[in-house]
């Protein structure tokens, strides 16, 4: 997991531990001293703050506390947090901020336990002090302490409380990121300040972060009967971080409802009738009375594990404004025509019939640096287009746009998209032209994307050039379908090559029809506009392709865009028969190499 971790602010624990050790002084980090400026942004509001050690070592092995070996203790200890695509190492010394002899801030139920409070200081000190952290994002939180890839869920904007059927899906998903240790944390929007925090009539509060510690499909009656009844209730435990206010509605800890369930079942569930913050709630209840969801997903991406395993491409680019429309990488969103397609880009391919892509897009905070002013973050998102299976070069000219995400001046967006077999071209945006910030580009498959960032916009010329000619036309060739093909059997497994100067493009197979809906792209640079295009369709067999026809076209750069439907034909001497079946072929040619 920390396979390469960066030392924060260039302060390796290991060294630091050893100097107080050698020199019997416990640790005080210069980086982060126990003063005012290191809990608040502008002057103190809580009064008189006494920094106090604690003691005690809550982590593990060599920081745990030695009751044996005391001279070890040196007052510092590291975390590790996840920051913009790598892992940092984060040295905190031990004083903690109390007043009247109570811990300020986070603090566990039992007073000789420290851990949380230790970790709570060294993610202020990344953000720059304790107030910082004040109205922080969960879904960046999460990402930070596991490296995952967090996914918001909106319950209302989905309907989740009256669709039966989407609730009953995103169950499913919730399932399975629980189970796959994922985190989980849910809220109840608070639409005013008065409401932040304001406790309903049913014991859940508004405005606050709930986490999600257990997701089950509870079997319902008792005995054999229960064994093999079908009936299973979809089932959600919850915990205020609080320790206390709980849900008080169907399936709360002394409900009669747990009457339904067999008392094996209750002890499995680990049901208990006490108010320490944690409690069961039916899925149906948690998405009538929940707004907000986000899973944090732990990726897996070693190939020894039994659950499903990712492929990870990670990109860093930059939103850079120049005033050449060629070098200009600060577009703004699609609103924006003229520029959109001046952002960087970035192409990978789906090489099954159909994968779940995972992509996040995140911007590099500025709310990690409040002492050197705050800043707001950008508003950003991306657009998925669906581009030519031979794509080398940049887009110039608008394509098939197949999803999208939100735009938001959140640190990470986040989409979820199933994508058909081919080659795409992901565009990460700031929402207006010539903004600037640096982001990281995350691209979760099923299989290696060969995800790259595109960055010429044509053919470069090279010493070879002279010799072997450039290309004086760019062409793209649409093949959209095809009708009532020749077959062996009833149904068909078609599939198109298109062949240009040497270069061909092979399309998916499409299963068992005789009039698919190809879809597909090629583009080509040419250097001899004389020469025809071959669009030639096969149907695959277990031992030979069969040939089913073919058409040549040839392309007019004086005409933008050319559709035909033609008759097909056969190969060799016998090239003007017809053969059964018809190919509808949109061509788009330019002598400009960076129109399309």
């Amino acid at each position: 997991m920390f396979t390469s971790v960066k030392a924060f602010e260039g302060q390796q624990y290991s060294t630091l531990k050893r100097q107080c050790l050698q020199s019997g002084l416990l640790f005080e980090d210069p980086r982060f001293p126990a003063t005012d400026d290191t809990l608040f942004h502008q002057g103190n509001r809580i009064g008189r703050v006494v920094w106090k050690r604690p003691r005690v070592i809550p982590d593990w092995k060599e920081q745990e506390w030695d009751t044996e070996k005391p001279d070890s203790y040196a007052g510092i200890f590291h975390f590790r947090f996840w920051r913009f695509g790598e892992w940092v190492d984060v040295v905190i010394d031990d004083r903690l901020p109390t007043v009247d002899n109570q811990l300020v801030y986070c603090h566990s139920n039992d007073s000789n336990e420290f851990w949380s409070a230790l970790v709570e200081k060294a993610y202020a000190k990344v953000y720059g002090c304790y107030e910082a952290l004040d109205g922080g994002n969960t879904a960046d939180a999460l990402v930070d302490f596991t490296g995952g890839v967090s996914e918001p869920v909106d319950l209302l904007e989905g309907q989740m409380a009256t669709d039966e059927v989407a609730r009953n899906q995103l169950f499913e998903r919730v399932l399975k990121v629980h189970n796959r240790d994922g985190l989980i944390s849910c809220s109840i929007r608070a639409t005013t300040v008065e409401d932040m925090e304001a406790r309903l009539d049913c014991g859940l509060v508004k405005g606050h972060a709930y986490a999600v510690t257990d997701v089950r499909k509870v079997r319902l009656g008792h005995g054999l009967l229960a064994f093999f009844k079908s009936e299973k209730l979809h089932m959600i435990r919850m915990r205020n971080p609080w320790g206390e206010k709980e849900w008080s509605g169907p399936w709360s800890d002394s409900s009669e409802e747990w009457n339904k369930v067999s008392k094996s079942e209750r002890e499995k569930l680990g049901v208990t009738v006490q108010d320490d913050g944690e409690f069961w709630m039916t899925f149906d209840d948690f998405c009538q009375y929940f707004t907000d969801l986000i899973l944090c997903r732990l990726i897996n991406t070693s190939y020894l594990s039994i659950h499903k395993t990712w492929e990870e491409e990670v990109m860093r680019g930059s939103w850079v404004h120049r005033q050449d429309p060629l070098r200009n990488r600060s577009g703004g969103c699609i609103n924006h025509k003229a520029t959109f397609l001046q952002n960087p880009q970035y192409v990978f391919d789906v090489k099954k019939v159909e994968d779940e892509v995972l992509i996040c897009l995140q911007q590099k905070e500025k709310r990690a640096t409040p002492k050197e002013g705050k800043g707001e973050n950008l508003a950003i998102g991306f657009d998925i287009h669906r581009v030519e299976l031979n794509r080398k070069y940049r887009m110039h000219s608008a394509q098939q746009k197949v999803a999208g995400s939100i735009y938001i001046n959140s640190r990470c967006v986040f989409l979820r998209k199933e994508l058909k077999e081919g080659r795409y071209v992901i565009i990460p945006t700031t929402f207006d032209p010539g903004q600037q910030g640096d982001f990281l580009l995350r691209v979760f498959t099923d299989v290696p994307s060969d995800c790259k960032e595109l960055t010429l916009d044509e053919p470069p010329q090279t010493c070879w050039t002279g010799m072997c000619g450039y290309p004086q036309l760019v062409t793209q060739v649409h093949v959209l379908n095809a009708e009532g093909l020749q077959g062996q059997d009833s149904n068909g497994d078609p599939y198109v090559i298109i062949t240009c100067e040497g270069e061909r493009v092979r399309s998916p197979v499409h299963k068992d029809t005789r009039c698919p809906n190809f879809d597909i792209k090629g583009l080509f640079y040419r250097k001899k506009p004389k020469e025809g295009i071959h669009i030639e369709i096969y149907n695959k067999n277990m031992i030979v392709d069969t040939f089913l026809g073919q058409v040549i076209l040839f392309s007019d750069p004086n005409e933008r865009q050319e559709q035909h439907t033609l008759h097909l034909r056969d190969k060799g001497s016998r090239q003007d028969n017809d053969l059964p079946g018809t190919l509808t072929v949109r061509l788009v040619t330019s002598t400009t190499l960076t129109n399309i």
